[in-house]
């Protein structure tokens, strides 16, 4: 018996659902749903795709808000609009232009502050539980010099994602999605 005959009989018919059957709530109703207590902070960022992706993560798993600091480009721009899909019109957003003198904000507000960065003693992700009824704010830094060195210092925590292979560093949008994910559900399930 041929291979593909045989995978064809021993699995389910799998089919992709239409835009339309997703079941997708609309911005107001987003803008009332709980929120997962997560803020993100964008420190320095320069790419607009990256801050557009961030944006779209941010949609998907209910974040709180989202702070573009320093540098990083806040909407409307085409090409944050590019990656984000709207998502700016949903996810609440601030723009601030010093990331320490936020960080200390929200630290005064009794929310826990962790810098995604590689650092001494930091906790990698896998090993970061959040506490119940804790809200945190995740700093992501920008593409070449990661989170502001001050900002690491007056952090909370440092998570680092664990990586195996030969490169020490991934995209800021991607270390956003990595991060959001592992967070959300350690919050939410």
């Amino acid at each position: 018996m041929h291979f593909d005959s045989v995978l064809k009989k021993n699995t389910k018919i799998m089919r992709k659902l239409k835009n339309i059957e997703l079941d997708r709530i609309d911005i107001d109703s987003y803008k009332s749903v709980d929120k997962t207590p997560l803020i993100i902070v964008l420190d320095n960022i320069r790419s607009l795709n990256n801050i557009g992706s961030v944006f779209r993560t941010s949609d998907a798993f209910l974040i709180e808000k989202i702070y573009l600091c320093g540098i990083t480009a806040t909407p409307p721009h085409k090409d944050i609009h590019k990656t984000a899909l709207g998502s700016t019109d949903s996810v609440e957003w601030t723009y601030v232009e010093d990331t320490l003198e936020l960080i200390k904000e929200l630290q005064n507000k009794g929310i826990k502050v962790a810098s995604v960065e590689q650092a001494e003693n930091s906790i990698s992700l896998e090993k970061f539980t959040p506490g119940k009824g804790v809200k945190y704010a995740l700093v992501l830094g920008n593409e070449v010099k990661g989170v502001q060195q001050e900002v690491v210092s007056q952090s909370d925590y440092c998570i680092e994602i664990p990586q195996f292979g030969t490169k020490h560093s991934l995209n800021i949008a991607n270390s956003a999605s990595i991060v959001i994910w592992d967070i959300f559900k350690k919050m939410r399930f």
